[in-house]
C-alpha cells in the first residue's frame, strides 16, 4: 500500500488565511481575446518556470478509444492554433492521423495557472516543419532519422548504433528533415483558462469559438 504519509495534507484554514493576507486579489480574467491572454501569461511564465515553459500535456485516443497522454513542447501559436512536431509513426502520430482530435494541458505550478485548449488537430505545412527543422541542433536532427520513435527498442546499442550510421550517412553536410517527421497544429474550439484562488475557489474563464470569434462563459470552480 502507499505510505499515505508522503501525500501532501490538504490545506489548513490558517493556511488559506496566509494566502489571502499576502496578496490583493488580482482583477478578474480579461475575456478580450484568449491569444493576447495566453501570450500573457506565457510570457510570465517563460521568466518564472524553472525550465520547460512550453511543455504541455498532449492527450489523444487510440483505435479503442482508451485516452492516451504525454508531455510535448509548444513551437508555435498564433491565432490559428497550438503547434508541436514529432515522429509521424510515434503513436501520438498515428493516433492522430485516425482521429484528428486532440487536448492540451499547460500547467505553470510556479504561477499556480493552467490553460487547457480542445480542437480538431491539422498537418502543419512542409515549409513550416523545414523551417523549424532546420533550427534544431545537428545531433537533434539525426536523432529523428535515427529513432523509430515508440517502437520497441531491443537494447540502448541498437539505438547508439542507429545514431552513428545516421552520422555517417549525412557525413557534414546539411540534415534534411525525415518525410516521416512533421508538425500538427491544434485548432481549438475552447480554451480554458485557469486561476488558483484561496479555500479552492478558483477562477475559470472559458473561450468557445463562435462565427466571427469566440464567447466567453465563466465556471464554477
Amino acid at each position: 500500500m502507499t505510505d499515505k504519509t508522503l501525500i501532501p495534507p490538504s490545506p489548513s484554514e490558517d493556511d488559506y488565511v496566509r494566502q489571502v493576507t499576502a496578496a490583493e486579489p488580482p482583477p478578474l480574467l480579461s475575456e478580450a481575446d484568449p491569444f493576447a491572454l495566453f501570450q500573457e501569461w506565457f510570457a510570465e511564465a517563460l521568466q518564472k518556470e524553472p525550465n520547460d515553459a512550453n511543455a504541455m500535456a498532449l492527450a489523444t485516443a487510440d483505435a479503442d478509444g482508451l485516452p492516451d497522454v504525454r508531455m510535448v513542447l509548444l513551437k508555435d501559436v498564433d491565432p490559428a492554433g497550438f503547434v508541436f512536431y514529432t515522429n509521424l509513426g510515434s503513436a501520438k502520430g498515428q493516433e492522430l492521423a485516425a482521429n484528428p482530435q486532440a487536448a492540451l494541458l499547460f500547467h505553470w505550478k510556479s504561477l499556480r495557472r493552467q490553460v487547457r485548449v480542445r480542437g480538431a488537430v491539422s498537418r502543419t505545412t512542409d515549409a513550416e516543419a523545414d523551417a523549424y527543422f532546420a533550427t534544431r541542433a545537428r545531433p537533434a536532427q539525426l536523432g529523428a532519422w535515427a529513432s523509430d520513435q515508440s517502437r520497441t527498442l531491443p537494447d540502448r546499442l541498437a539505438l547508439e548504433k542507429r545514431i552513428a550510421e545516421v552520422g555517417l550517412r549525412f557525413g557534414l553536410g546539411k540534415v534534411p528533415r525525415p518525410p516521416h517527421w512533421s508538425g500538427f497544429r491544434v485548432e481549438p474550439q475552447t480554451i480554458e483558462f485557469w486561476r488558483d484562488r484561496p479555500f479552492r475557489l478558483h477562477e475559470r474563464l472559458v473561450f468557445d469559438r463562435a462565427e466571427g470569434g469566440w464567447t466567453t462563459r465563466r465556471l464554477f470552480p
